[in-house]
């Protein structure tokens, strides 16, 4: 099977999405940004380090491509481009800015959400990729009423924001590209926490008010027998009938890893909606049971104060950013994605999900994600790092057999490929190829063990610590074969 090529798989949603689709055995490959403190595989490595925790058995690595949207050809060098246009048959672009407001059309949301999609299509045009996954938004409806289908686009609707507005002309750039064959779009409406478990990893919407209002709380002084804030309350432009389809990332992520997996419901596109939103009057409850913010008064859409107190004027400066969010939503149409996932229904976001949502991200103090980078006990690519460089540079004038495939799975691993010529290891690339005759499949514990001499591959055969997928040799064979990554590559065998 090809990789899926997910760009964004450092945020939230991504995140999410990334576990899903390795849970469910696909090949992936991220394509990331190195940060200022941690490499791209650093930053993936943290990120399933989580996952990891979660279960009993260590996910596969995806293969890490470091590069950047906003950059001709992603910002990958010719050997990275070169193996994207073999290996991947799909992209997955769910990569986007979350900006509401830009200073410039050279700035954010545009940076990302025009200037970075048509990159990732270049890319894809450019290494023959004909398969696209678009990750959009429901909010494309702008300031629509009404209800809104998924077929529609642009209808002549006005947007509240610059990320409306960038989605909207990014989702257009998608359908205009007349070399994808298939395109499925996903419209995800606001994504909010885990609904099991509340995490989440980023305080956009519903969690700028909490945070905000659980800020004053703590800041200012509370009345010991009303529980407003220095006898004051936030007086609100709002009725309280004003919904948002609030949707938790899990339900979002599962829905779009069971589309993906299934090519029968390729081609469309798909509202990632809840059947029923919430009210801004039901939000304002949770932040009065959640942190006790009883001062949130709603006096309707027409209401303008002749004077702002205090705090009206501290929780108003910081929440602008946000005043085209509390409007009303419009009407989702969901036809194709109940159909897609009839057995997968959205949980309800209630007063009881948003209330444990709520708790955690109080309990966690709204954390930003760690910029530490996560220490690996064993990094499987170190020895293998002279056998890829063989690879490199033997990739276009030799032809290759392509007999063993290796998959190391948790902390450290990653897949590959070993180039075999009359039994002999020659080279190996990054990436398992559809051509492979058998997969090792390990984890990264035991091939530590393997390389530093405390076992040997046929004793992790014989224990199950290992195991090969597939046929073309004895066990004994693919022993003896694994046994030479230890040694040093020979250049005089390539030839």
């Amino acid at each position: 099977m090809p990789y899926y090529l997910l760009t964004g798989a450092t945020g939230l949603l991504g995140n999410y999405l990334l576990r899903d689709l390795l849970r469910a055995h696909v090949p992936v490959a991220v394509l990331v940004r190195p940060s200022r403190r941690q490499t791209a595989r650093q930053r993936i490595e943290l990120l399933l380090a989580k996952w990891d925790a979660e279960q009993e058995t260590p996910l596969p690595r995806p293969v890490v491509l470091e590069g950047d949207i906003t950059q001709d050809d992603l910002g990958l060098d010719a050997n990275d481009l070169r193996w994207a246009a073999e290996y991947c048959g799909a992209v997955i672009h769910n990569a986007a800015s979350l900006t509401f407001h830009a200073t410039s059309e050279e700035g954010e949301p545009y940076r990302s959400n025009l200037i970075g999609t048509r990159n990732v299509l270049d890319f894809a045009r450019a290494a023959g990729i004909r398969e696209f996954h678009h990750v959009s938004t429901a909010y494309v409806a702008g300031l629509r009423d009404g209800r809104c289908l998924e077929t529609e686009l642009d209808v002549g609707q006005t947007f509240g924001n610059d990320y409306e507005k960038t989605k909207v002309a990014a989702e257009q750039l998608v359908r205009s590209a007349d070399f994808i064959e298939s395109l499925t779009v996903y419209r995800p409406s606001i994504i909010i926490g885990d609904s099991q478990t509340g995490f989440t990893t980023t305080y956009h919407g519903f969690y700028a008010a909490l945070q905000l209002a659980h800020t004053l709380s703590q800041a200012l002084h509370r009345d010991d027998d009303t529980g407003l804030i220095a006898g004051q309350s936030v007086r609100l432009s709002l009725d309280g009938n004003e919904t948002k389809h609030l949707v938790p990332v899990d339900w979002v992520s599962a829905a779009m890893a069971h589309i993906i997996t299934r090519p029968q419901w390729h081609g469309q596109t798909y509202h990632l909606t809840p059947k029923h939103p919430v009210t801004t009057r039901l939000i304002r409850d949770v932040l009065e049971q959640s942190i006790g913010f009883y001062g949130a008064k709603l006096c309707g859409r027409d209401f303008k104060p002749a004077y702002v107190t205090e705090v009206e004027g501290l929780f108003n400066e910081h929440i602008r950013v946000y005043d085209s969010y509390w409007r009303m939503d419009p009407e989702f149409d969901r036809t194709n994605i109940e159909q897609a996932t009839a057995h997968l229904p959205c949980p309800e976001v209630d007063l009881t999900l948003l209330m444990r949502l709520s708790k955690v991200a109080i309990a966690e103090g709204f954390p930003t994600p760690s910029k530490k980078p996560l220490e690996l006990d064993f990094d499987a690519a170190q020895p293998l790092q002279p056998w890829l460089e063989m690879g490199s540079r033997i990739a276009v004038q030799h032809p290759r057999e392509r007999m063993l495939a290796l998959d190391v799975r948790g902390a450290g691993g990653g897949q590959w490929q070993l180039v075999v010529r009359r039994g002999q290891i020659i080279a190996a690339e990054t990436g398992i190829h559809t051509d492979h005759a058998a997969v090792c499949q390990t984890d990264a514990l035991t091939f530590a063990d393997v390389v530093h001499g405390r076992t040997t591959w046929t004793a992790a055969f014989e224990t199950g610590a290992a195991q090969i997928i597939g046929n073309g040799a004895t066990t004994c064979e693919y022993a003896e074969m694994l046994g030479q990554l230890i040694d040093a590559p020979v250049a005089a065998e390539v030839q």
